[in-house]
């Protein structure tokens, strides 16, 4: 399974000020998932056992489950963050498999960085701090009296990582037709099923369109796959209207869904030149499994409760005729 989340952060974990444990640094270990991290807004500082991190707004990070972090604003002038994070209790990420493509375009495993041990400073080695535990569902804590991430150097390839969107290789078609966003999938987390995965990470960057002949935009669809779909930056070709960064939409599987009727129009009146989708930086949590929207979520004043308004516009064009 997978769980979608928004987050901000305005206050430091290496200094907490809201609670009886202020005078501690505080810590997380999540033993349930692996962490997806995704700025939105403001660079984020990531403290591990394994090295630090430092992740900007069209990067993203992953901590795998069982590592010890601590995660801050990287600037005091500017301590509000703002994001998306995807807990992945499924398999691992990994990259997927190319077949046709071979062995150039999406994701490079050379643009994954890794990071380096380093020894906090002896002052932050003896400090006490607060130990907070994700497993079985629940949440535990307890006071420790040192500081958790004192690995002075570690081999291996289970460590935390990020990489920066902005250096996946898209791929699309150079003839005609719309292809399955697949090709977009940066990290995906298999599952038993050939064919449908746990979560697949997939985004929608900068990219040319030189498709004729077709909808350029996403087809109208449903599928066995739910779609949680997040803003980072600039607009969504599908929906260019009320879909703003920082913001989330869910469809569920089986659910009927396609570019709202002012991008329909838009793309079914345009000149299919060359175009250059630029400035803009979209993503999809899509998985096999059915998510189920929490109560705050719900019940929220930030909800677009006329979503569905935005298909009204659309009217019946078949006229009869078919095309080769």
């Amino acid at each position: 399974g997978m769980g979608a989340h928004l987050y901000i952060l305005n206050t430091p974990m290496s200094h907490p000020s809201t609670d009886r444990d202020s005078a501690h640094p505080h810590y997380l270990v999540k033993a349930d998932a692996d962490f997806l991290i995704l700025p939105q807004q403001g660079t984020l500082e990531i403290k591990t056992e394994l090295g630090d991190l430092l992740v900007e707004p069209t990067e993203m990070a992953l901590i795998p489950r069982g590592v010890i972090f601590q995660i801050n604003p990287a600037s005091a002038e500017a301590p509000s963050c703002r994001g998306y994070v995807c807990e992945n209790y499924g398999a691992p990420f990994e990259l997927p498999q190319l077949g046709p493509i071979g062995a150039n375009g999406l994701a490079y495993p050379r643009d994954f960085l890794y990071p380096t041990a380093q020894k906090p400073e002896d002052e932050i080695l003896d400090q006490s701090g607060v130990l907070f535990t994700r497993w079985g569902g629940s949440l535990y804590q307890a006071t420790i009296p040192y500081c958790p991430l004192d690995v002075v150097a570690w081999h291996g390839n289970y460590a935390p990582y990020k990489y920066d969107l902005k250096r996946f290789c898209t791929i699309g078609s150079i003839s005609f037709d719309h292809p399955d966003p697949s090709i977009f999938t940066v990290l995906t987390s298999p599952s038993g099923t050939p064919g449908v995965a746990n979560v697949d990470f997939v985004i929608f960057p900068d990219r040319w369109l030189v498709a004729e002949h077709s909808f350029r935009p996403p087809w109208y669809h449903r599928n066995i796959m739910s779609e949680f779909m997040g803003l980072i930056t600039g607009t969504y070709d599908a929906k260019e209207e009320g879909f703003l960064p920082g913001g989330a939409s869910l469809h569920n599987l089986m659910i009927p869904h396609g570019p709202d009727a002012l991008g329909f129009e838009k793309a079914s009146t345009a000149t299919l030149t060359p175009q250059k989708l630029a400035g803009t930086l979209a993503f999809m949590l899509e998985t096999r499994l059915p998510q189920h929207p929490t109560r705050f979520a719900q019940e929220t004043s930030l909800r677009e409760k006329s979503y569905d308004q935005c298909w009204r516009g659309l009217t019946r064009r078949y006229n009869g005729q078919l095309h080769p």
